[in-house]
């Protein structure tokens, strides 16, 4: 799928998206367990998106709210659906972390290091991941007046593109009937007859109808609903069984079709609900006092933030380019010869193009590759760094290699691509600290797609 023009960004965004983006390949799903014949074909496709992400099993005595309790919260939420982190922060990392939080001006140098070491408690995970993400400003003073604007400006947006066409026509009735109130009763109180125009039949197919854009988003909700489905499945958060789980789901729709909506030439993607799970996860769990329609609106904005980022690997047109995904995948590779020639060696000899296991590492934001509590983890890494999510994401990907270099080393081309696009249980912390580490190649390339 081609698509045409630029991804339309809030007000407060200006970072610059290309002209065309393709979606990723879509992995077929096993609809019989029993049918096993073409398996393993189907685990050497070279790229794989959609389904859920990992996550801590949960219990079968785990409760969720009654599909009618409407008094559900995050913070009661929190106590049931809780993921492991992992790391436990000391008492000294936390009272550090409070006092930057607690400073008129945040320090983002001294907030980098705290998250980037895996030092960020919790429950500040998701005020330190709007700083990183510049979605709030370093000054406190601002924060009350920048969220209540931006959380307006994606209720209008709502308002504008997501209203059912019933809901909008039946708003504008009501307006236009305060205004004839004065000559109904002039006419005796009989009541005017409402003229309906062809834009605004439910079966009228022009192009400037409301009702025929409200069925092509239809098509749209149906794909990202296919798509939530399968996201995170084993976390009773992300489920549509309860009440709670299923508007998580709702508001995360909203994001995902208002994103499109925006922007129509890039439109939805497979995989971007699995981008914007963690934040949106992060920002419903760690409300304090807020509504779920703050939450939404958060994680809307910082979604079109973080995607700004990584947008230009699905560009076609930009393939060839310094930004293109042939420079950055080009660029991983070198990473790799500079740090180890002998595994760059082994692979490139057994045709193991980075495009095969890659290619999703990257555009995703490696969150096929782990669970949801290790996505949380890497992000707090990713975020930190001052030059941008891509520069230091490629050092992760490279990490990750040469964590399992005796693996790839022993292995050939099937086994070795079954290991990286299925990547085994490994001590993240170490992978980490690979990455930081990690020699940079003597072209010393510049970033791109910096946030």
């Amino acid at each position: 799928m081609l698509l045409k023009g630029k991804i339309r960004l809030p007000n407060t965004i200006v970072s610059r998206f290309p002209d065309r983006i393709k979606p990723p390949e879509k992995k077929k799903k096993e609809e019989d367990d029993d049918h096993d014949e073409g398996r393993e074909e189907e685990e050497l496709r070279t790229f794989q998106v959609g389904g859920g992400g990992g996550g801590e099993e949960r219990s079968e005595e785990e409760i969720l709210p009654d599909d009618g309790d409407d008094n559900w919260t995050a913070s009661r939420a929190h106590h049931r659906i809780k993921i492991d982190i992992g790391r436990e922060v000391s008492w000294e990392k936390r009272s550090e972390l409070e006092f930057e939080l607690s400073q008129k001006v945040i320090n983002l140098d001294a907030l980098r290091s705290i998250a980037s070491c895996g030092h960020l408690a919790e429950e500040f995970r998701s005020i330190v991941w709007k700083l990183l993400l510049g979605y709030l400003p370093a000054e406190k003073d601002l924060w009350e007046g920048e969220l209540a604007n931006n959380r307006l400006r994606y209720a209008e947006l709502k308002r504008e593109l997501l209203l059912n066409p019933s809901e909008f026509l039946i708003e504008e009735d009501e307006t236009s009937n305060s205004s004839r109130v004065g000559r109904d009763n002039e006419a005796g109180g009989l009541l005017c007859r409402r003229e309906i125009s062809n834009g605004d039949h439910p079966l009228c197919l022009g192009n400037g109808s409301v009702w025929n854009q409200y069925f092509k988003d239809a098509e749209i909700v149906e794909q990202i609903d296919r798509d939530l489905h399968r996201t995170h499945q084993d976390i009773n958060f992300f489920s549509g069984d309860s009440s709670f789980g299923r508007k998580n789901l709702e508001a995360m729709r909203n994001i995902l079709l208002l994103f499109a909506k925006l922007n129509p030439a890039i439109g939805y993607v497979q995989g971007m609900n699995e981008v914007l799970a963690p934040l949106y996860y992060v920002f419903r769990m760690n409300q304090e006092g807020e509504d779920a329609s703050e939450a939404e609106a958060d994680s809307f904005e910082c979604f079109v933030q973080l995607l700004s980022g990584s947008v230009d690997h699905f560009c076609q047109q930009l393939d060839n380019s310094s930004v293109g995904i042939h420079s950055t995948l080009l660029h991983f590779s070198e990473l790799l010869k500079a740090n180890d020639g002998e595994l760059w060696r082994h692979l490139d000899a057994s045709k193991m193009n980075p495009q095969f296991y890659a290619f999703r590492w990257i555009t995703l934001l490696l969150t096929q590759e782990f669970e949801l509590s290790s996505i949380m983890r890497i992000w707090d890494y990713l975020l930190s760094n001052p030059s941008g999510v891509q520069e230091i994401l490629l050092r992760v990907c490279c990490a990750m290699l040469l964590c399992v270099r005796h693996e790839l080393l022993c292995g050939d081309f099937i086994s070795n691509l079954k290991l990286l696009q299925h990547y085994p249980e490994v001590d993240l912390e170490h992978v980490l600290d690979v990455a930081s580490h990690l020699k940079i190649p003597l072209s010393n390339y510049q970033p791109y797609g910096i946030i």
